[in-house]
């Protein structure tokens, strides 16, 4: 009886493994997974130097990983083990708490800080330096500040990054968001702001900068649910959510130059609502270099603003009260070659960052 369990054991799993083989061998290879948004690891190349070297093997670990038959299902089984069967607080730095679900920023580091603010000051001497600018900056609170803490989960020091930033960005003007912004203006299921919960927002930077905002907005809906960039990285069943969009007159008449596609856009990109990440609506996503012109204006002020992805969605809401705004990630245009591009002359400036990227500045350049 002993042998013949032990038969049926070996046999059960040389089939499981022979299916498990069959099916990676027949199914292909996938390029991108649409939940991670991001592309996955191909078959590296064998050869006898990477075999030699033991690169085939590092990367071919990470090939089968990824492309493993039935991958995002069996995440999502991990994630909901992780959290509801053993209990764990995390998966994979990623928590699901209040209806949101929240990704572990921890530690503060100062030095990324420290970059942050040596590469905003080398802009500041190199263009600002000697004209009528006046310059403002401001930090963008991440989900974390309001979420992470109170849940019992690890969250960088955000008072000392925001004591250290502004130690750092001296002779400018400071911008205070941290009060004016609460959990309710996250999505759910990504790390961004919502734009139609942002027109407080926005109205204490303008104030700050000596304007006022009065406009009106359609809040229009997609008809199709967002899932978020932490959805599909936690792979657990969560709700889909509605992503709005603000619109008026002002902002369907305004004229929106691509410069790194040298094309005219327009401030909200339908084309990206059905596409891999639909909060790229707002100004067709991660651009280097993009100019609004609100020929509505009843002012010649003109605003440039220093962003990341946080300024897309925002910036629309500031255009009532400039001819012109000029939005710069530095991220993928370096910042050296901008004078090529804006004549710095009495323009505001304001760099408007969140605290992932000051936390994580190594792409600012």
């Amino acid at each position: 009886m002993e042998q013949r369990r032990n038969r049926i054991t070996v046999i059960t799993m040389a089939i499981f493994l022979l299916t498990v083989s069959l099916l990676c061998w027949f199914k292909g290879s996938d390029k991108y997974s649409e939940a991670e948004r991001r592309y996955l690891k191909d078959l590296p190349e064998l050869s006898w130097n990477t075999v030699m070297n033991g690169k085939f093997m590092s990367e071919f670990e990470s090939y089968t990983q990824d492309q493993f038959p039935g991958r995002d299902a069996l995440r999502g089984l991990k994630s909901g083990m992780a959290l509801y069967v053993f209990a764990g607080m995390d998966n994979n730095d990623l928590y699901y708490r209040d209806g949101y679900i929240g990704k572990i920023e921890y530690p503060y580091k100062p030095e990324a800080i420290a970059h942050a603010t040596k590469v905003f000051t080398s802009v500041a001497d190199k263009y600002l330096k000697d004209t009528d600018c006046k310059v403002y900056y401001s930090i963008i609170p991440d989900k974390g500040y309001f979420l992470a803490e109170e849940n019992g989960y690890l969250a960088m020091d955000y008072a000392l990054l925001e004591e250290e930033f502004c130690a750092g960005m001296d002779g400018m003007t400071y911008i205070d968001l941290f009060d004016v912004m609460e959990l309710d203006d996250f999505y759910q299921t990504d790390t961004h702001w919502r734009q139609e919960k942002l027109p407080e927002v926005a109205g204490v930077i303008a104030n700050a900068m000596g304007k006022e905002l009065n406009a009106e907005y359609e809040c229009i809906a997609l008809d199709e649910p967002f899932y978020g960039v932490y959805h599909g990285q936690l792979a657990l069943p969560v709700a889909g959510e509605t992503l709005y969009y603000l619109n008026n007159e002002e902002l369907v008449g305004c004229y929106v130059y691509d410069y790194t596609n040298a094309q005219e856009i327009a401030i909200y990109d339908m084309d990206k609502a059905n596409g891999a990440d639909p909060y790229e609506i707002y100004l067709s996503g991660p651009l280097s270099l993009i100019t609004i012109e609100n020929p509505s204006a009843d002012t010649d002020a003109e605003l440039i603003v220093f962003r990341d992805s946080f300024g897309s969605s925002i910036v629309p809401l500031l255009v009532e009260e400039y001819e012109k705004i000029t939005l710069v990630d530095i991220r993928y245009i370096y910042s050296g070659v901008l004078g090529n591009y804006i004549e710095f002359e009495d323009q505001d400036v304001l760099f408007l960052y969140s605290t992932l990227v000051l936390n994580n500045s190594e792409t600012l350049k």
